[in-house]
């Protein structure tokens, strides 16, 4: 496809986005989905972000590659995602693992969800693929990526987090010359190379590449075709780029959208419960990290329709309150107090129940005389009368999920074995 000149890059382009990992350090919530279709900030979900982000950007072709346990998140995209028009030459695809190669050939790994569909690829006549992730909450402009990938003539651009030296070794670290070209691509590296310039940071991948299409399909087929290659982007197909050809970092302070709220590029990886409850928390402060409330570049999902959220009754020691929380649309609040909490989509609270440094996915409900502190209610979960989780350590990991910080996870099933045990 020839380059039309007056044009965004991004017109030029697909994304396509992979969420077809379970995310099993999420533990009990990714039981019964991917953990793209994991919900996130009180209406949307972890895959929302990616996808606003193309959108956002310009970008009017996308496709999404799945596997584990997709169901919830091919329901998620086609009730949010179905307004693009073929007629305006717009697309999104979902495109699970259906042995399309072989009969007995899942998505080996990345680079193969990838290799599977280029006939799908071709068929959208696109210049540029930007291959994303679909499980990390940020909000960039892709355009500002592809312009630099296509000033600098890279064969690949990769997006890096710039993170503090001692935290880097936790990462796939790109070592970097003062240009900004690869030199070698670091898998969880023991002594992580800095920044040319900057020794207290180095350059991290973020799992966001950039190619032209012709450029990466010819290294897909040749990959398909090497029994030695495990099929990924990150062990396979990069370092070999970083080798042999010219592979470029994008640094995302670069790109990060911000309303000027956020004193820094915002991006997490809400891959454990811990980190999954903090960047929820995080939402409620005062001046959040994450600016959900910027019109400018909005988060795109599903979007329910559902009535006010309601705050009942008003007595000393049962009156309906939230302070410095986020309550969605369809939720109740009768009679009980919320503090620093998020609550998802329909929930109930009750009289007499307190609510603390909670995570409520959507419909749970709390019956009275609850106390919670410091957890994560899956969604669905039915609090029974006069539950107290966050107070005694021994006996939050007696029945939940605690972690080593102490946040605990609630699921039904961990209810229902707690009231079989308990009579």
């Amino acid at each position: 496809m020839k380059a039309r000149p007056n044009t965004r890059l991004s017109s030029q382009a697909m994304a396509f986005v992979l969420a077809g990992g379970r995310g099993s350090r999420l533990k009990e919530l990714t039981d019964k989905r991917a953990k793209p279709a994991v919900y996130f900030g009180g209406k949307t979900r972890i895959i929302d972000f990616a996808l606003s982000n193309a959108l956002n950007s310009g970008i009017r072709k996308m496709a999404i590659a799945t596997q584990y346990k997709a169901h919830s998140l091919i329901r998620h995209c086609q009730r949010g995602w179905n307004f693009f028009r073929a007629e305006r030459n717009e697309y999104l695809d979902i495109l699970p693992a259906s042995q399309r190669v072989d009969e007995t050939k899942w998505y080996l790994g990345t680079a193969d969800a990838v290799a599977q569909n280029i006939d799908i690829v071709d068929s959208y006549n696109v210049q540029y693929v930007v291959i994303l992730a679909g499980d990390h909450i940020y909000k960039m402009d892709y355009e500002i990526m592809l312009q630099q990938h296509v000033a600098t003539g890279a064969d690949v651009t990769i997006g890096c987090l710039t993170v503090p030296l001692a935290e880097a070794a936790a990462f796939g670290v790109m070592d970097v010359d003062k240009e900004g070209r690869i030199l070698s691509f670091l898998e969880k590296p023991a002594k992580p190379p800095h920044i040319p310039g900057d020794p207290a940071h180095a350059l991290a991948s973020m799992g966001i590449y950039v190619f032209d299409w012709a450029f990466l399909r010819d290294l897909l087929i040749r990959d398909m075709a090497d029994p030695n290659s495990s099929h990924d982007f990150g062990n396979d197909l990069i370092p070999q780029i970083v080798r042999q050809g010219k592979a470029m970092a994008h640094r995302f302070a670069e790109s990060c959208v911000t309303s000027g709220l956020e004193d820094e590029p915002y991006w997490r990886d809400v891959g454990t419960i811990d980190a999954f409850w903090q960047a929820n928390i995080d939402l409620t402060d005062f001046v959040p990290k994450l600016d959900l409330y910027d019109n400018s570049w909005p988060i795109w999902t599903y979007a329910e329709i559902v009535p006010p959220a309601k705050f009942i009754h008003d007595e000393d020691g049962r009156r309906g309150s939230a302070v410095s929380s986020l309550v969605s649309g369809d939720c109740i609040v009768s009679g009980s107090e919320v503090r620093n909490s998020l609550l998802f989509t329909g929930c109930r609270t009750h009289s007499y129940s307190t609510l603390e440094h909670v995570v409520a996915l959507p419909h749970v409900v709390v019956k009275r005389k609850a106390d919670l502190a410091r957890c994560v209610i899956d969604r669905g979960v039915i609090i029974p009368e006069g539950l107290v989780v966050g107070q005694d350590p021994e006996e939050d990991a007696r029945w939940f999920r605690r972690t080593e910080a102490g946040i605990v996870l609630i699921t039904q099933d961990m209810l229902d074995a707690r009231a079989r045990t308990l009579g």
